[in-house]
């Protein structure tokens, strides 16, 4: 069990730091060969964010663990709203004052509506997952067309990572360099989701809990360390805005995408505890936030308070469950 717990969390440490290395070797790559700057934005570095997702979910389904894969998403998309909200939150306000925040609350809205409507089968197939992934491709071709004609707009999109190299006027040292990155990064994300999703399978197997139990809490919180490191400094420097927009657009391609490319994988069965339970605290926990956005104010410091304490209790429920989902597995061995 300590060596599964071990294993998990090595996973998570390379799915991190493997992502942010593909990402910068990606854009690097695409820059030599002179991709526009807004096109790199909406595609490499919006798919290389959530690369780590995109890899476990992936990992899970071909381990015949498709519930963690869903917990994942679920529990992230929580996690973003309520934690990575909150907390940056109790440092400074979270300005909502930005125009285009209200359009793309309301398409993570919609998202969040759409994903909850194809879950309600009971399981979650490639058409399914086709239509989803489908909206994302929709959202990509209409920020697009909204950054190229605003340039207020576009600019959330021209922050690139670069890749540092001793010689910049080297161009084949830098093709080299972006080259090893990526493969690099790759690799790193295959082992890391591996080990992550390896050990998780074991750990619920250990405690008698559902994969999906640890894909909500363990793996959901991993997942959004990235976006809540990010939301922390963003509210350090007071680019509080920041942390609003990194966490509507993860939830976004969480929902269409990650959740879009596994069920293309596989099939995802929808346990009726999510129906229960899960989903309608995320679609609450995005409610929650749309208020701020519609009078364009800020989450302050009772607001953040307020959704920590609603993750507090979730998080508490899904323990209290699991530990009555353990002793019920024990009295049946």
């Amino acid at each position: 069990m300590l060596f599964a717990l071990l294993q998990a969390i090595i996973g998570l440490g390379l799915l991190v730091i493997a992502g942010d290395y593909l990402v910068k070797g990606a854009v690097a790559l695409a820059e030599t060969f002179g991709l526009p700057p807004l096109l790199i934005g909406l595609t490499i570095v919006a798919f290389g964010t959530s690369a780590p997702e995109f890899f476990v979910g992936i990992d899970a389904v071909l381990r015949g663990a498709p519930t963690l894969a869903l917990g994942n998403v679920v529990g992230s998309n929580i996690a973003n709203s309520l934690l990575v909200l909150g907390l940056p939150a109790l440092i400074a306000p979270l300005a909502c004052s930005a125009p285009r925040l209200n359009r793309n609350m309301a398409i993570m809205l919609g998202a969040t509506i759409l994903f909850i409507a194809l879950s309600a089968g009971g399981a979650l197939v490639f058409y399914e997952g086709l239509i989803l992934f489908a909206g994302l491709a929709g959202y990509l071709v209409y920020s697009g067309l909204r950054a190229r004609s605003n340039p207020a707009v576009a600019a959330e999109f021209l922050d690139l990572p670069e890749v540092e190299t001793d010689d910049a006027a080297n161009p084949r040292k830098k093709l080299l360099k972006s080259l090893l990155f990526v493969i690099g990064g790759c690799a790193g994300l295959v082992i890391g989701a591996d080990l992550l999703v390896s050990g998780s399978v074991f750990i619920a197997t250990s405690l008698g809990v559902s994969e999906a139990i640890i894909g909500l809490t363990l793996v959901a919180l991993g997942t959004s360390l990235p976006e809540l490191a990010t939301s922390i400094m963003a509210a350090f420097r007071g680019h509080c805005d920041v942390a609003l927009g990194n966490v509507i657009g993860s939830n976004i391609f969480n929902l269409l995408g990650v959740m879009g490319v596994t069920v293309m994988v596989g099939t995802v069965p929808v346990p009726d505890s999510f129906f229960e339970v899960d989903l309608w605290v995320m679609l609450a926990a995005s409610l929650a936030v749309f208020p701020f956005t519609l009078r364009r104010g800020s989450v302050g410091r009772v607001a953040g308070l307020f959704l920590l304490l609603f993750y507090s209790a979730y998080i508490g429920w899904i323990a209290y469950n699991g530990v009555h989902m353990a002793n019920a597995a024990a009295q049946l061995s």
